[in-house]
């Protein structure tokens, strides 16, 4: 069995999605066709988790005499792959109510089910070239999910994030291209695997070719300067796309620069030098700028997009720092923020869905018609901001010590005032639409603000973002809010608990630092 259930993990997910395509136009009944999904999703998450149990290395192919694409677990995919499999079920679960009255929901789904395939198969990957290939089959299978609504808008949001990406990606190709000689191609190795010797002979050009791999990676990631596909293709994606691109797939990007600075250079050989402080600079930079774009920004998705800029480059800070409380507070925003932005974006879609309202001054009142989905949206805003007992606290806490504690002056001390204000201005762009939520004002006349009605919008449709969608029953729908609630919940307890996340993480750490 060992090996099987990776390839079943990665597979599984491509045939189901294959299968909800044709089965919508097979005429499944709405009831058949939800489960179909939900069978789908659960099965892939068994499998991820008996992959994960079992461990072990397959190879798929080997297309050149050294060159395998081949699969390994270890401590790190476990903690990534688990996380993939756990929010694209609760995600998918929205995603089946969310996309009900749409027409077009089979390619929906086909292309959610198939992504997920495709970064089970990054998770997994045993080297770096295993890794590019399936990070590029993920752009291909992810770009369809924001123009999916087909409008110009949706259409050059898509091309954006697909440009963005092809560019990113060519950076990382060169970059894998110039360092193939001193053994990037071997097996991913905690701690770092290249010929040092090699390295420096290469001089600058292995500097060049490690930022460039940086740059290119953290274009998914959503870094600076190659952070603008974000914001525009959140705001015209579907609600559970917007969710999982944000929650999910800013991570790919994440765990390709893990993959690169501590499994193959290692942190030795670019510690202290002009890649590294262009990097840590380059992550304080984003971590302002996404926090202080999103303070200025009055519609609702993009302001949640501007927040993951700033909130991913958090994590990259962390990595940037080298040390292993950093890495610790890096890798558990890594789980707290998908949870976090995850349920964001859902709560987005039910206000968006259910009001036709975009904008973050138009929610007023909302608490009163939505109260679960405003709770889940408050409890989870407090941990994105980083209030204890919350999970937020604890990551933000890691990073903030880790960076004190790694004398890489005077970036150390900035590092932390940073963080603070991000979380100053993080304070300032979500707790508002709680209190306009909870508490309208005196002035407030809820006739005048009565959330719209889909009995008064029947055959009506309403845009998310640039998604038109059919609106569902009025009031809050419990296959939408059970995953808001259990990502809410989890926010609580991983915050109260958090060595239910940080023992995992110091497992990679004994072996990588």
């Amino acid at each position: 069995m060992n090996g099987t259930m990776i390839i079943i993990s990665i597979f599984l997910p491509v045939i189901s999605g294959l299968s909800a395509a044709f089965a919508l136009k097979r005429d499944l009944s709405p009831l058949m066709y939800r489960l179909l999904v939900w069978t789908s999703l659960i099965g892939e998450g068994v499998c991820i988790f008996m992959a994960i149990l079992e461990g072990g290395a397959v190879k798929l192919f080997s297309p050149l005499p050294d060159i395998d694409f081949l699969f390994r677990i270890d401590e790190l995919s476990k903690v990534f792959a688990g996380l993939v499999a756990v929010v694209w079920l609760l995600a998918g679960v929205y995603a089946c109510e969310y996309m009900d009255h749409e027409t077009r929901k089979g390619i929906f789904f086909c292309f959610y089910l198939m992504a997920e395939g495709m970064i089970a198969a990054i998770c997994f990957a045993g080297n770096i070239i295993t890794f590019y290939m399936f990070f590029e089959l993920m752009t291909v299978t992810t770009f369809p999910l924001v123009m999916f609504d087909r409008t110009k808008e949706a259409i050059r949001a898509g091309l954006k994030y697909l440009f963005y990406s092809i560019a990113g990606a060519f950076m990382t190709l060169f970059g894998i291209f110039m360092l193939t000689p001193v053994g990037i191609l071997g097996l991913f190795n905690p701690g770092g695997n290249l010929d040092i010797s090699m390295a420096g002979a290469q001089g600058q050009m292995f500097y060049i070719s490690v930022m460039l791999i940086l740059v290119g990676l953290g274009t998914k990631a959503g870094m600076f300067p190659m952070h603008a596909w974000l914001p525009a293709a959140h705001p015209e994606a579907p609600a559970p796309a917007s969710a999982v691109l944000s929650g999910v797939i800013t991570k790919t990007g994440v765990f390709g620069i893990i993959r690169v600075i501590y499994y193959c250079t290692g942190t030795r050989l670019i510690a202290g030098t002009w890649v590294h402080i262009t990097w840590m600079i380059l992550t304080l930079f984003t971590v302002l700028m996404g926090s202080m774009l999103a303070y200025r920004e009055q519609v609702l998705k993009k302001r949640l997009a501007y927040s993951t800029v700033s909130q991913v480059s958090y994590i990259l800070f962390g990595l940037s720092m080298m040390n292993s409380e950093s890495f610790t507070g890096a890798v558990s925003h890594v789980i707290f923020h998908s949870l976090i932005k995850t349920t964001l974006f859902l709560v987005a879609g039910v206000l968006i869905h259910q009001t036709g309202c975009t904008r973050v001054d138009e929610y007023r009142g909302v608490g009163r018609k939505f109260p679960i989905t405003m709770w889940c949206y408050t409890i989870v805003s407090l941990g994105l901001i980083g209030i204890p007992p919350l999970s937020g606290f604890v990551s933000k806490w890691h990073l903030a010590t880790g960076s004190l504690l790694s004398g890489r002056e005077p970036y150390s001390w900035i590092g932390p005032v940073v963080l603070l204000v991000s979380a100053l201005l993080t304070a300032g762009y979500l707790l508002p639409i709680t209190i306009r939520g909870f508490f309208p004002g005196k002035e407030y006349a809820a006739g005048d603000h009565e959330v719209k009605s889909v009995h008064e919008e029947q055959g009506k449709e309403e845009k998310d973002g640039g998604n038109a969608t059919a609106a569902h029953d009025a009031g809050e729908n419990k296959w939408m809010w059970i995953p808001m609630a259990i990502m809410s919940a989890a926010t609580v307890v991983l915050g109260v608990w958090p060595s239910l996340v940080t023992d995992m993480i110091e497992k990679i750490v004994d072996m990588i630092m």
